[in-house]
């Protein structure tokens, strides 16, 4: 074993380039994997911390379909021996604020060692906290919001614009005495409890319930899981440089591996020394791609931090921590897609080890009998996916039918290359182009691998650039027609909307207060709105789906306009009925899409909220200005006659702008990986077209010696190459698009719970083409500029060769 081992080994001394290229291929590979391991891992870590110190996100909880739980219900089931905890749930304005306040029982609420601690990090103790004027805990960036109330201790656990405080103190400031919005049920409980549903039969049970609290990892599922997703597609694309060369490097032993069956070395021994070479290489690929995925992702980490924070309110900090998990998860990555890019080495080793006397250019064209195998499980992969996508239900079945449709048509593309060189050869008559196809056709078995990684890596770039490019168009749309004012400003009561829309009167302008109330659905939080009818929301409002007369029903007679999300998770339709509150039920008149947010969503006219609600709230009042009034002037004279600060009055182009820079933050990883996918999948080509080039001086020296010079050969390397990314691009271009589809139509409604429209982008798909050619061509270079070097003697000594 140890002499095996050494031949072995001692193989890549006379290979330096191609044992470079093998271990930068597999570490590209682990660098790409680790580094979204590392940023997931850093989050969830973020997450954990949030959920524990604060942990009231994995626990049950008691909900009232009224909404509200007097205050003796909870006592009810504390003296029945239930170990509960209230909490108390609305929105506080404070100033010219609205913020959640959450009140919490701080002797029972989960998160009370940690509300404890903050207060002693300020010299308080128990007593200050839970007796009168109390304190409030918030997040560092919402204290600003909070100085009129003086009382506030800094707590970095509590999502922003979202303030923590004893019971006591928020049913004070919500003005909800003896009010509860649900009650927890603590984790231990004695034994020999009276039944729940005997005890309380008007309450339901519902998990994750913790409304403003609820667990980050929730809702930033779906972008993890697309992280991951592009990571492992960026693997598996950097294993096919090891494949490739791990194959080509048991070709290249031919002649060592007949000696050591001569002196005697099994089968077996020759097998463990292949197993225990790959080890080797890939431990130090594995700890080489583990530094450069640490950098990568401390790269990418506050890009990453900034948009969770800002789309989830999620706390994720922005430094990274080296942590076992993903070192382990990239060093076992590492091994197994090792083994896994290896297996055709080990198949083709044992074989070599029974037929040594056979040709490599007999063996290449006794691959081509193995395309019905390609064939076969390429409609397969193809057959399971679409399988997985109608009964597997979420997001597993369309990730699936994602990734069987994928390896599916990689899979499909070496039999459509043949079928492809085979016409050709049978149409050309030049016998030098008849000599290039048939040549190529050749070198298929060699470089078909690197083609399938450049197809992948191609139609990743094209289906996930439609997917964001169709999200940001209709996201641009989408929030230019919810914002149809000129300028909006933030109040505090109906009071302050009342005088500004006197104000508006006065001065020829249109006011348009967002009135609103908090409920709850079966399943989810639920915010109801209410507008006044004007003309701007009857033509601007975007809709779906909705009735011939839907502005009449909503104004007339009460109807309701709910959220995509809300219809989804529902199973509503225009037409159904729909309960907004336990005593208030009425008809859905249309569907409108309503991007970003995890939460349902329902709109009436204001007198209708009016006449079924109690408890409104307003956040902001649009303006818009007078025909002959500039934006800029009405913000001027709404500041100077109300006397509101700069910060109160916000035009509308600049919301946009920040949730444009908002979404624009969103994709940035998954485009540094698209980019990255794209550049690992040159660098494969690259890796395949030196591989073969020692076996391919037997079928250029001949061509050469009947006068074809060194740089015609080259130019014709370049243009083979160039051929093979034009067909590799031309099938890729159907399977971005259905990629495309796929994560607009399947993903994005399992995981966010809307579809977006999908747009095509020509002009991109022109910039990617051209992409794609030059990455040919410079993984073409450096064999082509060899030939071009290569001395006439190298080319003469083919034909003294036994070859």
């Amino acid at each position: 074993m140890k002499h095996a081992l050494y031949c072995f080994l001692s193989h890549w001394r006379r290979a330096p380039l191609q044992l470079l290229l093998l271990i930068a291929g597999l570490a590209l590979a682990t660098a790409l994997w680790s580094a979204v391991q590392a940023i997931n891992s850093e989050a969830r870590a973020s997450y954990a911390r949030a959920v524990e110190q604060l942990g009231a996100a994995q626990l049950t909880a008691l909900t009232s379909p009224e909404g509200t739980i007097p205050v003796e219900t909870y006592v009810r089931l504390r003296r029945s021996g239930w170990q509960v905890s209230p909490v108390l749930e609305g929105t506080w304005q404070v100033d010219q604020n609205a913020l959640t306040l959450l009140g919490v029982d701080a002797l029972s609420y989960p998160g009370a060692p940690a509300m404890f601690q903050a207060a002693s990090a300020r010299g308080l103790d128990l007593s200050d906290v839970l007796t009168p004027p109390g304190w409030i805990f918030a997040h560092p960036t919402t204290l600003p919001d909070l100085m009129a109330f003086e009382r506030t201790i800094a707590l970095p656990q509590v999502p922003p614009r979202v303030v923590l405080a004893d019971l006591s103190l928020a049913e004070r400031l919500l003005d909800q005495p003896g009010q509860l919005s649900r009650i927890l049920i603590l984790p231990d409980q004695p034994q020999g409890l009276p039944d729940l549903a005997e005890l309380v039969p008007e309450l339901r049970q519902s998990q994750n319930p913790d409304g403003a609290l609820a667990d980050p990892q929730r809702l930033t599922r779906s972008f993890h899981l697309n992280l991951t997703a592009f990571g492992f597609l960026s693997f598996c694309v950097g294993l096919f440089i090891v494949q490739g060369s791990v194959t080509l490097g048991i070709e290249q032993r031919r002649g060592t591996i007949r000696t050591l069956r001569c002196l005697g070395v099994s089968t077996a021994t020759l097998l463990q020394a292949l197993f225990l070479e790959l080890l080797i290489l890939a431990l130090v690929s594995g700890v080489l791609g583990l530094v450069i995925g640490y950098a990568l992702a401390a790269l990418l980490l506050p890009d990453v931090s900034a948009t969770l924070r800002g789309l989830y309110g999620a706390p994720v900090e922005g430094s990274l921590t080296l942590r076992p998990t993903w070192v382990i998860s990239g060093l076992v990555m590492t091994s197994l897609g090792t083994g896994a890019a290896g297996a055709q080495a080990f198949v083709a080793l044992r074989r070599m080890a029974n037929a040594l006397s056979r040709s490599p250019v007999a063996s290449a064209r006794m691959t081509w009998r193995s395309q019905r195998v390609f064939l076969g499980a390429s409609l397969a992969l193809i057959a399971a996916g679409y399988l997985a996508l109608k009964l597997v239900p979420g997001l597993i079945g369309g990730f699936a039918f994602l990734g069987g449709t994928l390896l599916g048509a990689a899979l499909l593309l070496p039999p459509i290359l043949f079928a492809v060189t085979s016409a050709l050869q049978g149409a050309l008559r030049a016998p030098l182009w008849r000599w290039l196809v048939a040549d190529s056709r050749l070198q298929l078995p060699g470089i078909s691998l690197s083609l399938m990684a450049l197809l992948l890596a191609v139609a990743t770039n094209i289906g996930v650039g439609t997917m964001v490019s169709s999200f940001r168009l209709t996201f641009l749309d989408w929030i230019e027609q919810r914002l149809p004012a000129d300028a909006y400003v933030e109040v505090t009561s109906a009071t302050t909307a009342n005088q500004i829309m006197e104000w508006a009167m006065q001065n020829d302008a249109r006011a348009l207060p967002q009135y609103r109330i908090d409920s709850r659905t079966a399943s989810a939080p639920l915010r109801i709105y209410g507008i006044i009818d004007d003309p701007l929301y009857r033509t601007h409002w975007p809709l779906l789906e909705a009735e011939a007369r839907v502005w009449d029903q909503i104004y007339d007679e009460g109807a309701v306009l709910i959220s995509e999300q809300l219809a989804r998770r529902e199973g509503l339709q225009t037409g159904d009925q729909i309960a907004l509150t336990p005593d208030w039920t009425t008809q859905i008149a249309g569907i409108y899409p309503d991007y970003g947010n995890p939460d349902g969503q329902a709109v009436v006219a204001l007198s209708t909220l009016q006449a079924w609600a109690s408890g409104i709230t307003v956040s902001r009042v649009g303006v818009v200005a007078p025909p002959d009034v500039s934006t800029a002037d009405l913000m001027q004279r709404l500041r100077q006659d109300l006397n509101l600060t700069s910060d109160k009055v916000v035009e509308a182009e600049m919301i946009q702008r920040a949730s444009v820079a908002i979404f624009d933050r969103t994709f940035v990883v998954t485009g540094a990986l698209n980019i990255l996918t794209l550049g690992v999948a040159g660098f494969a080509l690259l890796t395949s077209f030196l591989s073969q080039w020692s076996k391919r001086l037997p079928h250029l020296a001949p061509v050469w010696a009947m006068g074809i010079t060194r740089p015609q050969l080259a130019k014709l390397e370049l243009t083979r190459s160039l051929a093979f990314a034009v067909v590799t691009f031309v099938l890729a271009l159907p399977l971005g698009l259905l990629l495309a589809w796929a994560l607009l139509a399947v993903i994005n409604v399992e995981a966010f719970g809307w579809r977006l429209p999908m747009y095509l982008f020509p002009m991109e798909w022109g910039r990617l083409f051209a992409m794609t050619l030059v990455v040919a061509a410079l993984a073409s270079l450096l064999p082509a500029l060899r030939l071009m070097r290569m001395s006439p003697a190298t080319l003469l000594g083919v034909f003294a060769s036994d070859r």
